[in-house]
């Protein structure tokens, strides 16, 4: 499950239909997202306001974890999606890209949680070029393992 941003959420949807996981999630009404609408393609159902708090915080709510890729602090939504784990009491991992990397662990971590509805979040490719093709590595090897 995503938002279906750029960068990080559109890696992790399109890591899991290229394995065969399903996927959802919640976008912002009118499909919202930097770069105009979210494309069809990514199932996602839209939340009444168009506010990305908003989406953040109903894939949070609806996910038994989060996964958040990410290369250095969390900031922005990124932070927000943290935030809104841990008061929603949400198990949380977030891997650094540019200091973890290792698929197993976060498998390893999703087993420990019983985790079937994987939330997944990070930064937008505008704010972290080259986040998606990093992130969707990652997730295709998390992804891999599951099924």
């Amino acid at each position: 499950m995503s938002g279906g941003q750029t960068g990080v959420d559109r890696a992790a949807l399109d890591a899991a239909v290229a394995v065969g996981l399903p996927v959802g999630g919640w976008c912002p009404r009118g499909r919202r997202a930097e770069d105009g609408v979210i494309p069809a393609r990514y199932a996602l159902r839209e939340t009444p306001g168009s506010d990305y708090a908003e989406r953040t915080e109903w894939n949070v709510r609806d996910s038994d974890a989060t996964l958040i890729a990410v290369r250095g602090a969390l900031t922005g939504g990124t932070r927000l999606t943290a935030r809104l784990a841990d008061a929603l009491g949400r198990p949380l991992f977030v891997c650094d890209l540019l200091r973890h990397n290792d698929p197993q662990a976060i498998v390893d971590w999703l087993g420990t949680h019983q985790t079937r509805v994987l939330n997944c979040a990070g930064p937008r490719e505008s704010g972290a070029p080259g986040i998606y093709d990093a992130a969707r590595s990652l997730f295709l090897a998390v992804f891999s393992a599951q099924v």
